[in-house]
């Protein structure tokens, strides 16, 4: 037989695409055999996903608060001018000029120029022809020297820098926690959608088998009519459950993002981890066995005592009201040219005083600091009693779960031999389709619910762990 060019052309074209082909059934068979760990899953929402990223801004946020708090002790340069001529003549002509620092202790120093000349100038403004230099400190002698405005901001900030770091801990376990809830609800519904799977396949052989079976003569036609009910049945729990299945992997996919802040789907060929149950706690750095946890580093506890000690700071701001405003200042003065040459009699001092007689405004916000602070103090009490309950309640849950997970894997395996042994019977021609459906609807009942409980375990190992707050 004599082979043309356009044989070896086609047979060429069938290698490829049968190469290809090979090529693509192993690819689809690698990304479906591809597991999405739930370990791996955390990696990427605690690196990429944007409320982790929103976190940080607390930290940005209470950083900002710090400085601006600093800026209250920024040095001041303030220069005034005014000048006045009117028909040839000089009114005045008035400049001061100021370089302030302000310290901790609200003492404050000071350093001016004044130069000031006219034909019509205030005599207290008189001043050297080549104007007059001035170094001085103002000191409150009462209200403000041990604590002010300016001090009671910064330590704030600092405070607020603390509080940010406790809430970013806080934000990032909710977000955390909320992430796992998508993926148990997604490894929930893609392990229905391959129990249902598996029932319609068998439903469908059987039902295959049993047509076979009535051409021979063996079966009665009534049962095509029973297994038909239950083949269309499992077809229809598989397509409800693949409903579900596509709602939670779209869910999924909310939380996962790429450095790049582009979002991701999971595909349908990705699948959840097989075995999680057994390394869930571990993933979670949750121990198992010991209940007694140290609260004191708690997240949520060292937040609300920063929050107490930021309400002693008002308070103790508030209390220094009651002090009487008494500042003093010196100003040593001298020309530029004579500014080494101190002179104990150049100089300019001052001081100020104010009282409140009744004091009733500082008294009330002396009271309502107090009162604040208490409440905070009870709110931490009440918080950390409340989380050592909640997390022994979440224990309990937990080792509840695993016991019920136990006792229902005993009940499927139960129901599978029951199920297994009227398959039997039937084959033997002493049982029905009718008891056979039975069977297996307990059957898939217990598996349904072996499903939802290890979900429920999921979801309380997590709540376990926003509890405990370890990130």
């Amino acid at each position: 037989m004599k082979i043309s060019k356009l044989h070896i052309y086609v047979f060429s074209l069938f290698l490829i695409g049968m190469f290809f082909g090979v090529q693509k059934g192993n690819a689809q068979e690698e990304t479906f055999n591809e597991t999405f760990t739930y370990e791996e899953f955390l990696g990427v929402v605690k690196k990429y996903h944007p409320l982790v990223r929103q976190a940080d801004l607390i930290l940005t946020t209470s950083e900002a608060k710090l400085l601006k708090a600093r800026g209250y002790f920024d040095p001041k340069v303030t220069a005034d001018f005014n000048k006045k001529r009117y028909k040839d003549t000089e009114y005045y002509s008035l400049f001061n000029g100021s370089f302030k620092i302000p310290t901790w202790y609200g003492v404050e120093l000071k350093a001016a120029f004044d130069k000031n000349q006219g034909d019509y100038i205030n005599p207290e403004n008189y001043v050297p022809e080549d104007g007059l230099a001035s170094f001085g400190i103002s000191v409150p002698v009462g209200q403000g020297l041990w604590i002010n405005k300016r001090m009671a901001e910064v330590k704030k900030g600092k405070l607020y820098q603390e509080l940010g770091d406790y809430e970013r801990t806080l934000a990032v376990v909710d977000a955390i926690t909320e992430a796992s809830a998508a993926y148990f609800d997604w490894k929930q519904q893609y392990d229905k959608a391959k129990l249902y799977e598996t029932f319609y396949e068998n439903a469908k052989e059987r039902q295959e088998w049993i047509v076979k079976s009535i051409v021979l003569g063996e079966l009665s036609p009534i049962d095509s009519v029973e297994s038909g009910i239950n083949l269309k049945t499992r077809r229809l729990e598989w397509e409800q459950a693949n409903l579900k299945l596509t709602k939670s992997r779209l869910s999924l996919s909310n939380y996962i993002w790429t450095e790049d802040e582009i979002p991701l789907e999971v595909s349908e060929q990705m699948q959840p981890e097989e075995t999680l149950k057994d390394n869930i706690l571990s993933v979670l750095n949750i121990n198992p066995v010991s209940e007694e946890v140290d609260l004191e580093n708690h997240p949520k506890l060292k937040a609300l005592s920063t929050k107490i000690a930021m309400k002693d700071v008002d308070r103790r701001l508030m209390a220094n009201k009651l002090l009487p405003k008494l500042n003093v200042n010196y100003n040593y003065i001298a020309t530029p040219d004579y500014i080494d040459n101190y002179n104990w009699d150049d100089y300019k001092i001052g001081a100020s005083l104010s009282f409140p007689i009744l004091l009733r405004k500082e008294r009330a916000d002396v009271k309502i600091a107090k009162a604040e602070l208490s409440n905070a103090q009870y709110g931490l009490k009440f918080q950390m009693q409340e989380l050592q309950n909640k997390v022994k309640a979440k224990f309990a849950e937990l080792n509840s779960y695993q016991e019920q997970i136990l006792m229902n894997a005993d009940l499927v395996s139960d129901y599978q031999q029951m199920h297994n042994a009227e398959v039997r019977l039937f084959e033997m021609g002493e049982s029905s389709i009718f008891y056979i459906n039975t069977r297996e609807n307990k059957l898939v009942k217990a598996r349904v619910s072996q499903i939802e409980l290890e979900n429920d375990y999921f979801l309380i190992a997590a709540e376990l762990y926003r509890t405990l707050a370890i990130l």
